[in-house]
Formats: structure tokens, sequence, C-alpha cells
């Protein structure tokens, strides 16, 4: 996926004349199958190039697709409407639009440049010098926000708030990171990040993972698709298969194992509920679709809950809908383990010399763990919230 929204305009310059030859009648197409000076494109025809192309006349701030602008006034005479055939004469309607073509003002680039900058509950000092984190809510309040997080390195990143509401995430290039967005959100992409977390509130339409490495995801929402994913985790929540498209390798799913206060409440929000749930009936979409082995469930004996760090307000306390028998068994087995190794060692009869050469054994195998699993690094980000973890809620 290209972020690049001049290179997206530089692209339709170049097919545009190939485009709008494609919404030509077959009789109007020469035996090369080009168009001549005659040709006519429909007013019907023009309404499907209007999913690629939108804008507005003059100073007015109102987005509108382009079969209707090419109707507005101002336009006709330079686009060869005629209202006897309903239809555009080809060649001047390619000039006008050639014309008034330009990169998308409200796109990645401009939320890049000129959006807001936003704060965040937790980061480094010093470590986000690269990272570009923006919202487009101010410079364009009548429409959903974008948010765009690229560049994101070792950093833990949190936040609930009513600009993230609606918002459509955008999420590129950000490694070793753990990232929470605890909101109800309109769509989400994530692309080309590596050895990240990304906890997720209710997404009302799609979630979209490309060309990531190591990243595990924590969302409920309402689609989620995967592309060119390699030994990637997806904790979910959904009402519909996830779709397996090409290029995978080593995907796990699992059930959705986590919580915040207002979770529920945000569920509500984008209308999603926790039944019907088909997080473990994938569909492989790809060329790939006859080979099982790309995915897998989870094993129940790598299946752990997961703690979100934050202090919220709300009324949720558990993860909605519950788990499936089979991972809350594992979950059970795991606690009485602790519960016997506790037992073991209070009737162990042990000296206090020994209890505390234990004490330092188990303490530096923990810490072992936490370096290897990469857990170290995300509560050493998250000390400085210890005297106030609501700042995930500015």
């Amino acid at each position: 996926m290209n972020w690049n929204d001049q290179e997206h305009c530089v692209f339709v310059q170049s097919h545009l004349l190939d485009m709008l030859e494609l919404l030509l009648e077959p009789e109007q197409l020469s035996a090369s199958s080009h168009s001549s000076s005659s040709s006519l494109v429909s007013l019907e025809a023009l309404s499907a190039l209007s999913l690629l192309l939108e804008g507005s006349v003059g100073t007015s701030r109102a987005v509108r697709p382009l079969h209707e602008l090419a109707l507005c006034p101002p336009c006709r005479p330079h686009n060869g409407f005629s209202e006897g055939t309903r239809a555009f004469s080809l060649p001047r309607l390619e000039s006008w639009i050639r014309s008034c073509l330009t990169a998308n003002p409200l796109g990645m680039t401009a939320c890049i440049r000129a959006g807001r900058k936003l704060a965040w509950a937790q980061q480094v000092e010093g470590a986000t010098r690269r990272a570009k984190i923006a919202c487009s809510a101010r410079v364009v309040p009548e429409v959903s926000p974008m948010v765009i997080m690229s560049q994101v390195y070792r950093q833990t990143l949190a936040k609930s708030s009513d600009t993230l509401v609606g918002a459509h995430v955008r999420i590129h290039r950000c490694n070793e990171s753990f990232i929470y967005l605890l909101s109800p959100l309109r769509s989400v992409t994530i692309e080309k990040c590596r050895s990240s977390t990304f906890v997720l509130g209710p997404v009302e339409m799609s979630v979209h993972v490309q060309s990531c490495d190591n990243v595990r995801v924590m969302v409920v929402c309402h689609r989620l698709s995967l592309a060119s994913t390699t030994g990637c985790t997806f904790y979910t929540l959904t009402p519909t298969q996830p779709l397996i498209l090409s290029g995978n390798q080593a995907v796990s799913f699992a059930p959705f194992h986590t919580h915040y206060p207002m979770l529920e409440d945000h569920m509500a929000q984008v209308g999603l509920a926790t039944l019907p749930n088909y997080w473990d009936s994938p569909m492989l979409v790809c060329r790939e679709s006859s080979d099982s082995s790309v995915f897998c469930l989870l094993p129940p004996s790598d299946f752990y809950t997961f703690v979100i760090p934050f202090e919220m307000g709300g009324d949720t306390m558990e993860t909605p809908g519950g788990l499936p028998q089979e991972y809350q068994e594992a979950l059970r087995q795991r606690e009485q383990r602790v519960q016997v190794w506790q037992r073991t060692v209070k009737e162990a009869g042990l000296t206090k010399d020994q209890r505390k050469r234990l004490q330092t054994l188990v303490e530096n195998k923990f810490y072992e763990w936490l370096v290897q699993t990469g857990n170290r690094q995300q509560l050493d980000s998250l000390v400085p919230l210890a005297m106030g973890s609501k700042q995930a809620a500015g």
C-alpha cells in the first residue's frame, strides 16, 4: 500500500484515459480498443469513477462524488456534458478532469503535515523524533477524523478520548511498540509493523493488517482481514469470518481476552455484540486456499489473559462474552498449579535464609523471562504512569 497522496495523483493522471475508455460501450471503441474524438461517456458510467474521485466546487467545503461535480453549472461548460444525450464528450471530460485533478487535501500526507499533533498518555523522551503522529480532525471538522501513526519505535502509547471516536486510523512502520487506542473507532489499517502489540477499541467497520511480522492485535471488530503477514496473532471478537488474503505465514487466531471499563459501552456505540463470534472460523481467500497450514488456532496451553494497565471509569469488569471452555480450563489449571506451588513453598519449612535465596532465584528467572519476551521494555515504559495512570483518558 502506497501512502503518498502525490503518487496517487500521478498514477491517476497517467492512467486517466485508460480508465475513461473502460467506461465506454464496446461499439465506441476502435479496432485497437481505443476511443475516438466522438466517444461519449454516459452519466451512469461516469458514476463508477466516483469511487476514486471526488472534490468540491469553488470555495465550498462540501465534498461531492465526481458525477455530481460534473453536473454542477460552473463545471458543465468545461466537461462537454450534453443534456440531449445525458453524456459527456470523452476528450473534453478528460481535459476537464486533468485540469482540476490534485492530490487529496484530506489525505494522509495532508494529515501529517497540517493535522493536529496528538498528546499521549506515555512516551519516552527523545525516542519519538522520527515518529509522525497526527489527527485531521481540526483540518476537516465535518468528516470522520483520520489518525496517522508512523515510525513509532520502542514506545508505549495510550489514548482514550473524543479525538479518536469514529476515526479512521492508519498505523505504519511501528516497531517494538505497545499501542493502546481505547475508543470506538471507524476503521484501522496496520501496515509494515514489527514486534508490536496493538490493543484497539471496538472497530465499526474493518481492521486490515498487511506486511507485518510478529505483531499481536487485540480487537472487537466487524471485519478482520490480513495479507502478507508472518508470525502474527489475532485475539478477536467478530461477527464475520476473518479473511486470510495472500502471502500469510504462521498466523494464529485466539479468542478476545482482555477488557477495559468502557469496552461494552464502546461496543454498543459501534453496534457490536458478543454473538455471533467467528474468531475461530477464518476464511482463506487466496492462492493458498487449499493449504490450511497457513493458520492455526492458538493452543490453550499458550493462552494467557491480557491486562490493560490503565485506570478508566466504566462498568466492564471482565472479557465480554467470556472465554471458550477449553481456554477457560487452561487458565484454571495454570492458576491451580500456582496455588500448588505456593502451598509447597509454604509447607517446605524453609529457613529465613533459604526463603531469601529462593526468592532471589525466582526473581532472577522472572527477570530473564521479562527480557526474553520483550515485556521488560513495556514495564519500564509504564513506570512513569504509576502516579497517574488516568492519563490514558487525556
